[in-house]
C-alpha cells in the first residue's frame, strides 16, 4: 500500500489544530516569535525530525529535516503576527499547515527516497526573514519550496498570479528647536518638513501607474506645542508589480522628502529598514500540480483579476532562486480582509481549521506528485545544481 498523506494529516489533526490555536492565542511580532518557534520545534521533534533552532543566526528561525535523497522539498512555515492586531494574516494557519504537510510526507519520503526540510521563517510581515535565511544558506539544499497562505472567499492557484515587490525605509528630518511663541523664527520646523513632504507624496500618487502603491505614517513629530519640533521621523513603503521598477519609484518618493527639507531648511536622512521584497514567481508546473488536487476538497481556483495582488511577501525572494509556490487557500464563507481585527477573529474558527487541514494535504499531495514523476523530478534536481544562490 502506498503512503496516504491525507490519512497522516488526519492522524495529526488534533496536534496541528492545537498548534494553530496556541499561536493565535499568543501572537508574537517579527523577530520576537520565541514561544511560537519553540512550539513548532517541539511538534517537529515529536514527529522524528532533526531540528535546528536559531538557524542562520536568527534566534526565532529554525529548520527541521527528515529523510534522504536527491530531491529536497522545502516547506516554509511563517508564525509572526501583526502589531496590535495579532494573527490578522493567518500565519498561525500557515505554520500549522506547513508542519502538517511536512509530517504527512514522512512515509512518502521513505518510500520514494526524498528529503523534507521545514523552514521556520520569522518576520514575514516586516524584516524579510526569508531573505535573510536565503542569504545565509538555508535554501541552498532546497530543490523546490512551497507554502499556502490563507485568505477570504476564494482559492487562488494559477501560474501567472503574483505579488508586488516592496521596499521600506525610514525618513528622519532634523531641524532646530525654538520657543513656539517667543521666537519661532529662530527654529527650523522638522514637523513642517514632514507635512510638506506628505503633500508632495499625495500629489505624486496621481502621476504614478494605478498598480503602484505608496504608504506611510509619521512615527514622531514633536513633543510639546510650545516647542518648534527639531526632529520628525516617518516610515514609508513603496510597491510595484516588478522588482525592477522599485528603484525608480523610490527615487521619486525620496525627492518629495528632499523637497520638504529644502522648503523648511531641515536636513533629511534615509535608512532602508529591511530587505526589499521581490515579486512572486509561482512555478508553473508546481502550481498546476497543486491546483489539480483542489477538486478533491471541493475547491475551485478563482483567477485573480489581472493576475496581480497588491500584497507583498518575502516568499517572492525565494521564488527568484528556488522553484516555489505560494497559493491562497480560502477560508470558505469568510469575507473579512487580512490585516484587520475581523480576520484575526476568523483565523481561529472552524473555517480556518478546515483551510489548515486542506492546505496541509494539498501541499503534501503536490510534493508526492513531483517525487513520483521521474522526468519532472530530474528536471528540478538538474536545475538545483545550476541555479544561483541569490536573487539577481
Amino acid at each position: 500500500m502506498e503512503p496516504d498523506t491525507d490519512a497522516a494529516v488526519d492522524e495529526w489533526q488534533a496536534r496541528l489544530l492545537g498548534l494553530s490555536h496556541s499561536l493565535h492565542a499568543e501572537p508574537e511580532v517579527a523577530f520576537a516569535e520565541h514561544a511560537s518557534a519553540a512550539k513548532l520545534a517541539e511538534l517537529m521533534r515529536s514527529a522524528g525530525f532533526t531540528v535546528e533552532e536559531g538557524a542562520c543566526g536568527l534566534a526565532t528561525a529554525l529548520t527541521a529535516t527528515y529523510g534522504e535523497g536527491d530531491l529536497t522539498v522545502g516547506v516554509c512555515a511563517e508564525y509572526d503576527a501583526l502589531p496590535g492586531i495579532g494573527h490578522g494574516c493567518g500565519h498561525n494557519i500557515i505554520c500549522a499547515s506547513s508542519a502538517g504537510a511536512a509530517v504527512a510526507l514522512r512515509a512518502a519520503a521513505d518510500r520514494w527516497g526524498f528529503r523534507i526540510k521545514l523552514l521556520g521563517t520569522p518576520a514575514e510581515e516586516s524584516g524579510g526573514g526569508k531573505q535573510l535565511m536565503l542569504e545565509r544558506g538555508a535554501f541552498d539544499d532546497v530543490t523546490v519550496a512551497m507554502m499556502a497562505h490563507p485568505g477570504p472567499a476564494a482559492d487562488r492557484a494559477a501560474p501567472g498570479e503574483t505579488t508586488q515587490a516592496c521596499t521600506r525605509f525610514e525618513v528622519t528630518f532634523r531641524g532646530r528647536p525654538a520657543h513656539a511663541a517667543g521666537a519661532p523664527w529662530d527654529g527650523v520646523n522638522a514637523a513642517d518638513a514632514a507635512v510638506v513632504s506628505q503633500v508632495a507624496v499625495g500629489l505624486l500618487r496621481q502621476q504614478i501607474p494605478p498598480d503602484h502603491r505608496i504608504a506611510g505614517f509619521v512615527r514622531s513629530g514633536g513633543e510639546k506645542t510650545n516647542i518648534i519640533p527639531e526632529q520628525s521621523i516617518l516610515e514609508y513603503e513603496v510597491r510595484t508589480p516588478e522588482a525592477a521598477d522599485l528603484t525608480a519609484l523610490r527615487r521619486r518618493v525620496w525627492a518629495c522628502f528632499e523637497a520638504g527639507a529644502l522648503a523648511t531648511g531641515a536636513t533629511v536622512e534615509f535608512r532602508r529598514t529591511e530587505p526589499d521584497y521581490l515579486n512572486l514567481h509561482n512555478d508553473p508546473w508546481l502550481i498546476t500540480a497543486y491546483a489539480s488536487h483542489l477538486p478533491a476538497f471541493g475547491r475551485t481556483p478563482v483567477p485573480l483579476p489581472g493576475g496581480l495582488t497588491t500584497a507583498s511577501t518575502d516568499m517572492g525572494n525565494i521564488s527568484h532562486v528556488v522553484p516555489s509556490i505560494h497559493p491562497m487557500i480560502a477560508l470558505r464563507g469568510v469575507t473579512a480582509m487580512p490585516h484587520t481585527h475581523e480576520f484575526t477573529t476568523q483565523a481561529a474558527t472552524p473555517q480556518a481549521d478546515e483551510a489548515l487541514l486542506h492546505a496541509a494535504k494539498l501541499l503534501a499531495r503536490t510534493a508526492v506528485t513531483l517525487a513520483t514523476d521521474p522526468q519532472r523530478r530530474e528536471a528540478y534536481t538538474a536545475h538545483h545544481q545550476s541555479r544561483p544562490r541569490q536573487a539577481p
